[in-house]
């Protein structure tokens, strides 16, 4: 039985995805998730544009984007 442990049926976010969630949201609330996502994507296509992919280097902003979008995707992913 969950009901026991409160948030047990709760995603476990890693501490990046925490940190943009706890800024944006504060305490609690639904489209918060969403947004946060929709901000760091945005953030990620202005560190590195859709139409400067197709370099063959991988280089430090691509990282940098490929973080945000990984914490945009996870943060998607909230039940």
């Amino acid at each position: 039985m969950t009901d026991h442990f409160p948030g047990a049926t709760e995603m476990v976010l890693s501490p990046a995805a925490r940190a943009v969630m706890d800024a944006v949201m504060g305490q609690d609330a639904e489209p918060y998730p969403l947004i946060a996502a929709a901000v760091l994507r945005a953030a990620a296509y202005q560190v590195v544009p859709n139409d400067e992919l197709a370099s063959p280097v991988w280089t430090e902003r691509e990282e940098v984007r490929a973080a945000l979008l990984a914490i945009a995707a996870e943060l998607e992913n909230q039940p």
